[in-house]
């Protein structure tokens, strides 16, 4: 088991993202390539729509990509979302988790995140990461996975 790296960055509700603050608590770290965008919204709204079910299984939930904290208050507060947003501009969580990749946009090689989800357990390790994401049915099976833990 790789243990989650120790680190702290800003995110939405006037918080700050403290890895080391969140040992006692199971938490899910999904990775998105930028706020306001179609697959990212709808991402978020999965993870809205299945946020009350990741609370019964004891589990918080962080969206997180390298969007200003400005752009993730106005995104969370638009789109009505119940979980932090954690603000990345200079890659140092993206990194931490090798999300980071070269992704083909219009015919360009381009650097961005490739979206991803981890499971963080309550001792602070990584119990399981998905890469690659495609965005349909994808929190589903991440809410299956967390609510098997209990």
């Amino acid at each position: 088991m790789t243990a989650a790296p120790a680190l702290s960055l800003p995110m939405t509700g006037n918080q700050t993202f403290d890895t080391t603050a969140l040992i006692g608590t199971p938490y899910v770290l999904y990775f998105y390539p930028k706020d306001n965008t179609p697959g990212c919204t709808a991402q978020g709204n999965d993870f809205r729509d299945q946020h009350a079910a990741f609370s019964a299984a004891g589990a918080k939930v962080f969206g997180a990509s390298r969007d200003s904290l400005k752009s993730h208050e106005n995104f969370k507060a638009k789109m009505g979302f119940t979980f932090e947003l954690v603000s990345d501009p200079d890659e140092i969580l993206c990194e931490a988790y090798g999300v980071m990749k070269m992704k083909n946009m219009y015919g360009k090689q381009v650097r961005g995140v490739e979206r991803s989800t981890f499971v963080i357990d309550a001792k602070g390790h990584i119990i399981k990461e998905w890469r690659g994401v495609k965005v349909p049915d994808h929190v589903s099976e991440v809410l299956s996975y967390v609510q098997s833990m209990k």
